[in-house]
């Protein structure tokens, strides 16, 4: 196959870039000398060498734990469930959520045949028990996948003790509020947005 055609081909394979976007990446990059060609291989070829996954929260990061659960100024009563990376950058580059984070990594969506698994289950699970949270944020994507992620999660932590002296014994469990468009994305949505629908989340559980 043509190189150039067969670079195209490999780019539409990224998440929304069409073929027309690709040939752009393409030619823009046949414009860069062989040395910044070089560089931008070896750091794509070394990526997942310089990056680990966080043994508290799932976050990927150039350090165990992350910056973020490392962070001493952080809210540790509030964690908030995202359902990949994306959504925690998201949060994070719009500036309005001072708690931690939990990173799903997957989803419920019976179309592709994915579920929670009993492992990710143990690791919200656990984090939730070291931190002692009072509350936990549910910010799945307004669309159907997410719902049904949201309806799993809220059967798994129905009944999830909190602490004592805080909460009264029970696990506050919120969810965000509906400013989100339904059929959207959390990773496309502006800071307003993400603003007005984490401080207008709901209660979802808390007996």
């Amino acid at each position: 196959m043509d190189p150039i055609a067969d670079l195209i081909l490999s780019f539409t394979k990224f998440p929304g870039v069409g073929n027309k976007s690709a040939r752009r990446m393409v030619f823009y990059l046949l414009k860069r000398d062989s040395a910044e060609l070089q560089d931008l291989g070896r750091r794509i070829a070394t990526l997942k060498d310089e990056l680990c996954v966080c043994s508290r929260c799932g976050n990927v990061s150039s350090g165990d734990p992350c910056p973020i659960c490392s962070d001493a100024l952080r809210d540790r009563e509030t964690l908030c469930v995202v359902e990949d990376i994306d959504d925690l950058v998201s949060f994070e580059q719009a500036g309005i959520y001072n708690g931690l984070y939990h990173v799903l990594d997957n989803r419920v969506s019976p179309f592709d045949d994915e579920d929670l698994s009993p492992e990710s289950v143990e690791f919200l699970l656990r984090h939730i028990r070291d931190l002692r949270a009072e509350e936990v944020i549910i910010a799945t994507n307004p669309r159907m996948e997410g719902d049904l992620t949201y309806y799993a999660l809220l059967d798994i932590l129905r009944g999830l003790d909190g602490p004592e002296e805080k909460s009264g014994g029970k696990l506050r469990v919120t969810r965000l509020a509906f400013g989100l468009p339904v059929g959207g994305s959390i990773e496309f949505a502006d800071r307003m947005t993400l603003h007005t629908a984490l401080e207008s989340r709901t209660t979802a559980l808390r007996d």
